[in-house]
């Protein structure tokens, strides 16, 4: 063949294959707008894969129209034999029977795909739902949250005792370090009775058996949690991996994975719905940890003055009011000085009378030039417990509860526990109950997604109109869809994970490789009706012929993703339920659209000839 043949020969088969591989690009990289219209984390995950994609294929797109062909051009020399190798027979040897079985009994095999789609919707609802996968971070942080108002020697005393108790009893854990309060700052607020026990472990292959085995993550991780509730009884002990902990303080404010948020004006009545509703919680299957943002009450000493006693000696509310601040916070007495430098001289109360309300009593207030009046003639003293902090969204008081859980997704535990809590708690008026943190978020990302993807499958649907001009065929092309986002669904109940974000990328990226097989064989299909083959025969030898790209296409993109499905590193978990989804996807869309198509393709276009026919003849007549 000379190279003119050559060229002439490329350029023809250029010119078939230019048109679907151009519109099959465009689809695929259509299919990723809506993964760019996540915002938040789950946006800043996602966003590099899809632009990686969608560049990728554009370049693809450019070098396959432009450089190929030249290549191809000058490097197919000789006599190039087209035929199938030793695989391929074998695949078509049972391919070819199984496609004329279908031919024949399209009703059933129609039946059997509508039944097994039936079938994915019925798990899809039982699959529950999570925001994100958890991460194995190898590490937990324990946070202790202690009375409001302790001291900070009294909390460093008692995070030293957590730390030696944890090294002693735990050979799992290989150190352990505190940390007490931070700057009261927007980003991280953190007062000095909240601290965070940073727990990290040995590797897996050097913990130590317990009966016979070593303890799983989740055991050690509960009874951590359990032994520091024995140390504190009073303390609220919650426990998470430190990224995952930031994570969600970053979403909610709370360091929980999930917050359970009760508004309304009177705290009173909050605190009563919060421990309701805390009892509800703690009793729904799969919580881990229940416990409140803040409990309790902070107790202040109240010194009312004594107005007609303060008259009757001649005194000011203000003077009072020195005295008392003099006793317990200090006044400036004087000056050291040495050297260069100058020490304040600071006088106060003896740190045990401090705290003592009857030698406070005592405090002698100066009358006159000559007399003392004891503090507590002057003033009534009164204990009260005042709530503190104040806790608001938006403006609204509220009280809150964190959620960790240990064995069910986010999305069936919120659903059983909003139940129980509408069955069980009658809520004032202008009162509410809200479930925030992983689970709000799920909720944002699903819903923006439900505005985003129909309106990427109309845009879809329109450019594979624009390639056929055809309704019917562009309906049986888009029936790669549902086949395809069967084998995701039956991929992610056989593996026992939920659905997430990131299976619903997954889902999103399988839509276009599933319409783009379709696209090809419809393409061939229509090519050798124009050569005047009948309908079934152009069927059947489309279908075979167009067997090795399809199954080619669909298995390497499927071995594309098993290292992703089989990863075992940082970070694996949030990759996994992705390509789980597309190996899944592929494999059944591939092979139910080598059944499906041709019998719908046949259907179709016999029915409409079929028609044709029937309204030239009555028009005859």
């Amino acid at each position: 063949m000379t190279v003119e043949e050559r060229a002439h020969v490329v350029l023809v088969a250029s010119k078939q294959v230019g048109s679907p591989m151009f519109f099959g690009v465009i689809i695929i990289t259509a299919v990723y707008i809506p993964i760019l219209a996540l915002t938040g984390i789950e946006g800043k995950m996602f966003h590099p894969m899809a632009l990686t994609v969608m560049l990728a294929l554009t370049g693809a797109l450019l070098l396959t129209l432009t450089l190929m062909p030249v290549l191809c051009s000058f490097l197919l020399r000789g006599h190039i034999h087209e035929g199938d190798n030793r695989l391929m027979k074998v695949v078509k040897r049972f391919y070819e029977p199984s496609l004329d079985i279908a031919l024949r009994h399209r009703w059933l095999v129609t039946g059997c795909a509508v039944a097994l789609f039936s079938v994915s919707i019925w798990l899809f609802t039982r699959l529950g739902a999570e925001f994100v996968p958890k991460l194995d971070e190898g590490s937990i942080t324990s946070m202790l949250y202690k009375p409001v108002g302790m001291s900070m020697e009294e909390a460093l005393r008692t995070d030293m005792d957590v730390e030696k108790r944890l090294l002693t009893e735990f050979p799992e854990v290989t150190r352990v370090f505190t940390r007490i309060g931070t700057s009261d700052i927007a980003t991280d607020p953190m007062p000095p009775n909240e601290s965070d026990v940073y727990i990290f472990y040995k590797a897996l292959n050097e913990w130590p058996k317990t009966a016979g085995r070593p303890r799983t993550k989740a055991e050690l991780n509960e009874q951590i949690g359990a032994m520091l509730k024995k140390m504190n009884p009073d303390y609220n002990v919650l426990s998470a991996q430190p990224i995952e902990m930031r994570f969600n303080e970053m979403l909610e404010g709370t360091k929980a994975e999930l917050a359970v948020k009760l508004f309304g004006n009177d705290y009173d009545v909050l605190e009563k719905l919060a421990e309701q509703v805390k009892g509800i919680l703690e009793k729904t299957p799969g919580a881990a940890q229940v416990e409140y943002e803040t409990e309790g009450r902070t107790p202040q000493l109240e010194m009312n003055v004594k107005r007609d006693v303060l008259q009757r000696y001649g005194l000011q509310a203000g003077e009072v009011n020195k005295a008392v601040n003099a006793a317990l916070a200090g006044q400036e007495a004087g000056q050291i000085v040495e050297g260069n430098k100058r020490y304040d001289i600071v006088v106060r109360m003896p740190e045990q009378l401090r705290g003592d309300d009857e030698q406070m009593k005592k405090l002698p207030l100066r009358v006159g030039e000559h007399g003392l009046l004891p503090l507590g003639k002057a003033v009534e003293f009164q204990t009260v417990k005042t709530v503190e902090p104040i806790l608001r969204d938006e403006g609204q008081r509220r009280a809150a509860l964190m959620v960790n859980l240990k064995t069910r997704n986010i999305e069936g535990y919120v659903r059983e526990a909003e139940r129980r809590i509408k069955e069980q708690v009658k809520l004032p008026e202008n009162y509410l109950v809200e479930f925030g943190g992983q689970f709000e978020n799920l909720q944002k990302a699903r819903t923006r997604l439900m505005v985003v993807v129909p309106a990427t499958l109309v845009l879809i649907f329109v450019l594979v109109f624009m390639s056929f001009s055809s309704v019917r065929q562009t309906l049986i092309i888009y029936t790669g869809v549902p086949l395809a986002a069967t084998g995701g669904v039956l991929a992610l109940w056989i593996c026992g994970m939920p659905f997430s974000i990131s299976a619903a990328v997954g889902f999103i990226a399988l839509s276009g490789v599933a319409v783009l097989d379709g696209l090809v064989m419809l393409t061939y299909f229509n090519q050798l009706r124009e050569q005047g083959k009948s309908v079934r025969d152009a069927v059947i030898e489309g279908s075979l012929t167009r067997l090795r790209p399809v199954l080619m296409t669909a298995l390497v993109a499927s071995f594309g993703f098993v290292p992703m499905a089989l990863a075992t590193g940082a970070g694996a978990e949030v990759q996994k339920p992705l390509a789980i989804v597309v190996i899944g996807g592929l494999l059944s869309s591939t092979f139910l659209k080598l059944i499906l198509l041709p019998v719908w393709y046949e259907w179709v276009e016999k029915g409409k000839y079929a028609k044709a026919a029937a309204e030239t003849l009555k028009s005859e007549t």
